[in-house]
């Protein structure tokens, strides 16, 4: 299988701003060095979003309509050219290919819904005025300025690239701290939003670790995007709060899995496998608490170990492997970390469980637990990796109060007859629930809000609110006829008698 790609990495990787020592990225796939990252300094940044700042004073000025047509080119030419980023992801995150293509899916359908929706939900808005027919109220929308944005490694393109697409087309300019293990991935897409028509200035990337230059990114900023884990999290929305700017954070998850007794076992073991393992588990939104009912635990669990034990992992640059690798050592050392501190205390690995260094430096096996316990890692700290573990409940009451016991609220899925599946889902604390599907049902559509409750973030991405999250909300009042202060010779005890009968006369017609 291919284990290279014909993309050149050096053009993508000029016009970084940097400074600072170049650090080599390595690939998830093979372990060897891929590209040769420059590093951007602290004045770097600051420069960088001077840059951004000043195109963003001429980018403001073009219409919506034409901002949004942007988008929709680099829409036509990102499923044209899919397969030169589909090998970058790959490299970059170890993710097989059907799991990367996701990421491209995902891009282009929120590229799709900004460049098709952005003005209709941008345009200036009728509010109702004080006094009807004499106060005339528009509510307007003008962009907040440079948008910092701080995007993950494990889902580089998707998460970097898709709150971009909202960012500039309500007319701010972008400043953009990738991870170094999914820089190449982002770098590719603003070339391609560049192909597509976008001023070259208006969307910066700057490189570097998250403690040398994410600060610098938040100072330098006129509001802020990170997704990441609640850790750093807490610190990037205590940063902002300082500066009294806006952010939105999309955190960390200990999503759980409901399994209702009248669920069918066979399709909630197929829907498992998706949701566990999907980029080898490294997704904010993947279950790694299973809770079955007692009444279909057994068949549930027979029809999950048979679908995992024949995945397939697998190295190289083509669609064929179930899953893919984890995305470096440190990963690696995680997940092994929680597996082998569960089994110390007592759990057992009913499948799974081993690194697999015969397959690729950071290969892990998908590893499906039981008997684990409120003292082992993996009870409720997030392993980020494909590991789940499963709990046998007698009660609907019981599967509800234990997936609610988690700090986390990002993500959820419940499995059973729809009505009653239903039911439960309003009562989970968790930004999205999926009813008989995995967190793809709920992310692919686009113009729902996502995000998470409790630890699990603040603030929403995609939809109206994904939009609007980058512009501040004007109100503009006109009085027309008459003002608010009695006339000539008229007392202040008139006019209160006179608004008090009008707002009886309103409230009788039915008039708001």
């Amino acid at each position: 299988m291919r284990t290279s790609t014909s993309v050149s990495f050096q053009p993508l990787l000029q016009g970084v701003p940097a400074s600072g020592q170049p650090v080599k990225s390595v690939s998830a796939v093979t372990g060897v060095p891929l590209a040769e990252l420059p590093q951007s300094s602290v004045q770097d940044v600051a420069r960088a979003r001077d840059v951004a700042a000043r195109a963003q004073r001429d980018w403001v000025k073009v219409p919506v309509r034409e901002r949004a047509k942007i988008l929709l080119c680099y829409h036509d030419l990102l499923w044209k050219r899919q397969d030169e980023v589909l090998d970058l992801i790959q490299l970059e995150t170890g993710k097989s290919r059907w799991h990367a293509f996701q990421e491209v899916a995902s891009n282009t359908m929120n590229m799709r819904y900004y460049g098709l929706r952005a003005g209709r939900i941008l345009n200036p808005a009728r509010r109702y005025g004080l006094l009807p027919w004499l106060t005339h109220v528009m509510e307007v929308r003008a962009p907040i300025g440079v948008v910092g944005l701080i995007s993950p490694w494990n889902y580089p393109f998707d998460a970097g690239l898709s709150d971009a697409a909202p960012a500039l087309v309500a007319g701010n300019a972008v400043l953009h701290k990738p991870d170094n293990q999914g820089a190449l991935s982002v770098l590719w897409g603003r070339r391609l939003m560049e192909e597509a028509g976008l001023p070259p200035d208006l969307y910066q990337v700057v490189l570097g670790d998250g403690p040398t230059i994410g600060g610098a990114v938040i100072d330098n900023a006129d509001y802020v995007c990170f997704t990441g884990s609640t850790k750093i999290g807490s610190h990037v929305g205590e940063q902002a709060g300082r500066r009294i700017i806006g952010c939105t954070l999309e955190l960390g998850g200990k999503n759980p899995m409901l399994i209702l007794d009248d669920a069918d076992p066979a399709v909630a073991a197929s829907g498992a496998v998706r949701d566990c393992f999907t980029s080898a588990g490294q997704v904010c939104g993947s279950s790694e608490r299973i809770y079955v009912h007692d009444k279909v635990y057994e068949r549930f669990v027979d029809e999950l170990l048979v679908r995992v034990r024949r995945m397939t992992l697998g190295v190289g640059l083509g669609y064929g492997p179930d899953m893919g690798s984890l995305i470096s050592q440190r990963q690696l050392e995680t997940v092994a970390s929680h597996v082998d501190d569960a089994v110390s205390k007592g759990a057992t690995v009913l499948t799974g469980g081993r690194h697999r260094p015969d397959i690729g430096p950071f290969y892990f096996e998908p590893t499906v637990l039981s008997g684990v316990t409120p003292d082992m890692t993996c009870f409720a700290t997030e392993t980020f990796g494909p590991v789940v573990s499963l709990y046998r409940v007698h009660s609907i009451e019981e599967a509800i109060r234990l997936a609610n016991t988690s700090t986390y609220g990002l993500s959820a899925s419940v499995w059973g007859s729809r009505r009653r599946a239903q039911a439960v889902a309003r009562r989970l604390r968790a930004g999205t629930v999926n009813i008989n599907e995995i967190f793809g049902v709920s992310h692919g559509s686009v113009d729902s809000p996502m995000g998470g409750m409790k630890q699990s973030g603040v603030g929403r991405r995609h939809g109206i609110e994904g939009l609007l999250r980058f512009t501040e909300a004007q109100t503009i009042a006109t009085q027309r006829v008459m003002q608010l202060e009695p006339p000539i010779d008229v007392g202040y005890d008139v006019l209160a008698r006179a608004y008090t009968a009008a707002c009886r006369l309103f409230k009788m017609i039915g008039r708001r």
